[in-house]
């Protein structure tokens, strides 16, 4: 790791939240992916009935 200096303390802070916060919005998409894909099948098999 490059040496920061005395600011290191807040960069590696704010890397830290950069990467949380793009983990959560992967998450979030995941999951809405799958709910979305769970709802259209449903309605196609409603659909097909």
């Amino acid at each position: 790791m490059p040496e920061l200096g005395k600011y290191a303390a807040e960069v590696t802070l704010a890397y830290g939240v950069s990467l949380c916060l793009l983990a959560a919005l992967v998450a979030a998409t995941v999951l809405r992916s799958r709910r979305v894909r769970r709802d259209l099948r449903e309605m196609e098999k409603r659909r097909e009935d």
